[in-house]
């Protein structure tokens, strides 16, 4: 009996898409570390810091009505501006940044991965699997973490402006997207882990 490895042949049409998709991984990837360099460069000398900050039940005033008259409106997120920030609100500043780029990195860098070894013939195997497994859990993780240490910096910012007295503390996680996000990792997963095992089990086949 004869051992023989079953492996994908792209087309040039395919090679040319993920060419493409390697391009655009790596522009993504740069992009993110370069906002959060920016967004890191810009918060650190800790002088009117600005922060994406969520609001429950505030009530606030917007020029909408006839002539532009003030009409009441519910605030629910706005960018405010503190003098400086409390030190660790500063430091979880930092961290969202670091962690959202990480995230896209690690998750660009498994996918670009994967990509080419798609492109050399090899769909289904232990390798891929982990890298997809990979990808999707860090985007999951990071995705959730950050919005964390951003709610740390707004709280920082509210008790700096407040004198500690405007209570508004929201932990604001979009719970939709990471589920999705789990969904599809966790599905994808397990299709490169069944079309792993499918293709071992069928090696040695003549």
């Amino acid at each position: 009996m004869t051992t023989t490895t079953n492996t994908y042949r792209p087309s040039r049409t395919d090679i040319v898409g993920m060419w493409a998709f390697l391009g655009a991984g790596v522009v993504i990837a740069g992009g993110a570390v370069a906002a959060a360099v920016l967004r890191i460069i810009e918060v650190l000398p800790n002088q009117d810091v600005q922060v994406a900050a969520r609001f429950s039940d505030t009530v606030a005033e917007a020029p909408i009505g006839p002539d532009g008259a003030a009409l009441p409106v519910i605030l629910d997120r706005a960018m405010i501006t503190a003098e400086s920030l409390p030190a660790a609100s500063l430091v979880a500043l930092v961290i969202e940044q670091v962690v959202a780029a990480l995230t896209i990195v690690v998750v660009v860098t498994c996918l670009v991965l994967l990509s080419r070894s798609v492109m050399r013939g090899q769909v289904f195997s232990r390798r891929n699997t982990r890298l997809v497994t990979t990808a999707g859990f860090t985007g999951l993780i990071g995705f959730a973490a950050a919005p964390f240490f951003g709610n740390m910096a707004a709280n920082g910012a509210f008790a700096t402006l407040s004198d500690g007295t405007f209570d508004n503390v929201v932990m604001s996680v979009e719970l939709t997207p990471l589920i999705l996000i789990a969904f599809v990792a966790a599905m994808a997963g397990v299709v490169f882990a069944i079309g792993d095992r499918l293709q071992r089990d069928t090696e040695g086949l003549v």
